[in-house]
């Protein structure tokens, strides 16, 4: 049930205020001094535009690219490759012959 003095909510979002049990430790906050250190470290990994070596970055790219093609294809081979004994191994199973076809070379007349 809603108190009296809490405002309609608006149109858009609704919002909930959670309040922590009693006896829950509240986490320290920082102090100011502390936040100028964490700013003052992060400063040797800052980058100028300059150092950027654009061809080595696509050439990487191009290379791990291919990498992740080829790990498609053998991926989807395999798949087949096992589902193809599957197909067999099911045949074979049932008690049926000529599960695997064989490949009969042709003679070529001369």
């Amino acid at each position: 049930m809603p108190n009296d003095d809490t405002p309609a909510p608006e149109q858009g979002a609704q919002i909930l205020n959670f309040s922590r049990r009693p006896g829950t430790p509240v986490p320290p906050r920082p102090t100011g001094d502390r936040t100028t250190d964490v700013v003052e470290d992060l400063t040797k990994y800052t980058r100028d535009e300059t150092s950027d070596d654009y061809r080595h970055r696509m050439a990487v790219n191009a290379v791990a690219f291919a990498f992740v093609v080829v790990l498609g294809l053998v991926g989807y081979w395999l798949a087949d490759t096992m589902a193809t004994m599957r197909k067999n191994q099911d045949c074979v199973l049932t008690g049926r012959r000529d599960c695997t076809p064989v490949e009969v070379p042709t003679r070529e007349r001369f």
